[in-house]
């Protein structure tokens, strides 16, 4: 069909352009009738523009008008007229003016709506996921999608002006074990072979530096077959970054000077020019994780010797077995009363992650403990409350294990539901890096070690002698950037000596053969001088949900999978024909 193209969007005029006469293109946001006079507020993604149908306009445009429905799409020929200043709408960039329509034509009808077109969308997520399409008009995501545009766009500038190619990287590639499942992919020409959609892209990055690109970042697409939450998505989307000829601190200070430069451009937020750095086993014993949010001050204490001078069996027997108890220390406010029954919710959160209870005990005003376990250090009282800086009114928790992770992440917990309970989380943006991670952890299920984050990261040198003696205690150099209590980033300096590359496959239960079949290719180049590099890998998604101060990266996604790992607009996953499956060559097993 033949219509007028707009001449101006619906963000764009102000009192300058009275008089103007303008073609506008949009959606029929609230539409009023008043017996003939019309006030049509016109919605395109850069604003509402109010237009005006007078009561003695032309008969056919009043009929036209009056037709007009939510989320009609139209189009309006029109003046521009300045509004009296009593009439002005401060809440609208355009609300001093209105546009008197002399034709609207209606470029396309829309049915009844099963939501509301508005800021943000309050119908149920399977809801807005099935009319995703109408779930984007609304303003909330419009401006995170934007947003998102806008973050890329940085990231793409700064990199650009650092001589960094942007190269694109295969989408089909071999199958090779990274952590998650790989999303497999029938190969038609192959019968029986199969193409892996890419966890990442780390191997195609790494032969991209044995190719002499030294400097390579990709925004890049990457799949993994593995249980969706609120942070996490089958597909997600990330910065993908490597440097030949570098070491740890390049790659940190690079990070630094874009995510400021980022920050800058698209909020005007000013970071620290430098991130705080915190070792693994710190940030555990501090924090309770590995992704410390450091927005709130509740730190947790190590109450191994206090615990073993108490009368209480249970922690002098875990210390005793060489275990752990850790403590700390809270006050109740008005947002949140320690009541019987929220301890119990804070004994829920530990229990989650393998503590078999949560000790607690109150500090009083007058420097004494009650309560709770207070009883089994009867007589350590001064001792207790000075040794954690206790004051009176605060609550002591402890938690005891003899797995020293467990009691570390169990008193994390509780730590975590605390700041958002007491509401002590400041508002900013708090970055900090983790570094010396443990190079290997061990799998007691399967009986061997693999790598904490992937094999290809190099172990700090002083490990290297002696990897295979005590792969327990290797440190590799290994980083993660954490944001306001979110892993955002994850990098390592890789190995790049063929031998040192063997070895740690060795420890991680790959035979040479079995890893010459999986990584041959990688294998072989680092035969014809590879370059030292090193990279890391931001999430785009997880990024843009912090900074846009969302709890899912669903709200960031234009087209995201619900948390079944299904899409309810698309119905995806489906079947697909016998003919289909056939040119395949493949059988579907049914369930039982």
């Amino acid at each position: 069909m033949d219509f007028k193209q707009r001449t101006v969007t619906c963000g764009q005029l102000r009192a300058a352009d009275a008089g103007r006469t303008v073609v506008l293109n949009g959606w029929v946001h609230r539409d009023r009738n008043h017996g003939g006079l019309h006030f049509i507020n016109l919605r395109d993604r850069y604003g509402i523009t109010q237009v005006v149908v007078n009561g003695d306009s032309d008969p056919d445009l009043q009929s036209t008008a009056s037709q007009l429905k939510l989320e009609y799409c139209i189009g309006v020929t029109g003046t521009v007229r300045k509004r009296p200043d009593e009439m002005i709408n401060k809440d609208l960039a355009t609300g001093e003016i209105e546009v008197v329509a002399s034709e609207i034509e209606i470029l396309s009808l829309c049915e009844t709506l099963p939501f509301m077109i508005d800021e943000e969308n309050p119908a149920r997520e399977d809801v807005r996921l099935k009319y995703r399409y109408l779930d984007l008009r609304c303003f909330g995501m419009q401006k995170r999608i934007a947003l998102r545009h806008y973050f890329v766009k940085a990231v793409r500038d700064f990199l650009s002006a650092r001589d960094f190619y942007e190269i694109e990287t295969p989408t089909l590639i071999r199958s090779t074990p990274e952590g998650a499942r790989d999303f497999l992919v029938p190969s038609r020409i192959y019968p029986g072979k199969f193409y892996a959609l890419p966890q990442s892209p780390q191997l195609m990055k790494q032969l991209l530096m044995v190719g002499g690109f030294d400097k390579y970042f990709q925004i890049a697409r990457c799949y993994r077959d593995e249980d969706a939450r609120g942070d996490r998505q089958l597909e997600f989307t990330q910065l993908d970054l490597e440097m030949s000829f570098v070491k740890r601190d390049d790659i940190l200070s690079l990070m630094e000077e874009l995510f400021n430069y980022v920050f800058k451009q698209i909020l005007d937020y000013q970071l620290p020019a430098h991130f705080r750095r915190i070792a693994y086993k710190d940030a555990m014993n501090t924090y309770g994780c590995d992704k410390p949010d450091l927005r709130f001050d509740l730190p947790i204490m190590d109450f191994n010797e206090l615990a073993a001078k108490s009368s209480f069996s249970a922690f002098k027997d875990t210390v005793a077995a060489n275990g752990f108890v850790k403590a700390l220390c809270a006050r109740p406010n008005e947002k949140c009363e320690f009541t019987r029954k929220y301890i119990d919710e804070l004994q829920d959160a530990a229990k989650v992650y393998g503590a078999k209870g949560l000790g607690w005990m109150k500090v009083t005003s007058e420097g004494t403990l009650s309560g709770g376990v207070s009883k089994y250090f009867a007589g350590m009282e001064k001792e207790v409350i000075d040794s954690l800086k206790a004051q009176g009114g605060d609550v002591i928790f402890l938690v005891a294990h003899e797995n020293w992770k467990r009691c570390c992440t169990s008193i994390g917990a509780v730590r975590s539901k605390l700041g958002r309970d007491l509401e002590i989380i400041r508002k900013s943006f708090e970055f900090c890096w983790i570094i010396d991670f443990p190079l290997f952890c061990y799998n007691e299920e399967e009986g061997h070690w693999e790598a904490e984050h992937h094999m290809f990261s190099m172990p700090q040198a002083r490990f290297i002698p002696t990897l295979e003696s005590n792969p327990g205690e290797v440190l590799g150099d290994l980083y993660d950037l954490v944001l306001n209590g979110y892993e955002v980033a994850s990098g390592s300096i890789r190995i790049h000596d063929v031998e040192l590359q063997k070895r740690i496959f060795r420890i991680c239960n790959f035979t040479d053969e079995e890893a010459q079949f999986r990584f041959g290719f990688l294998l072989n180049a680092f035969r014809f001088g590879p370059p030292p590099h090193g990279g890391i890998a931001p999430g785009i998604d997880r990024l843009i949900m912090i900074i846009s101060e969302m709890t899912s990266i669903k709200e960031v996604i234009a087209f995201p999978k619900n948390t079944a790992a299904l899409s309810p607009m698309d119905e995806a996953p489906s079947e697909v024909d016998q003919k289909q499956l056939d040119e395949l060559h493949l059988i579907i097993k049914k369930k039982d």
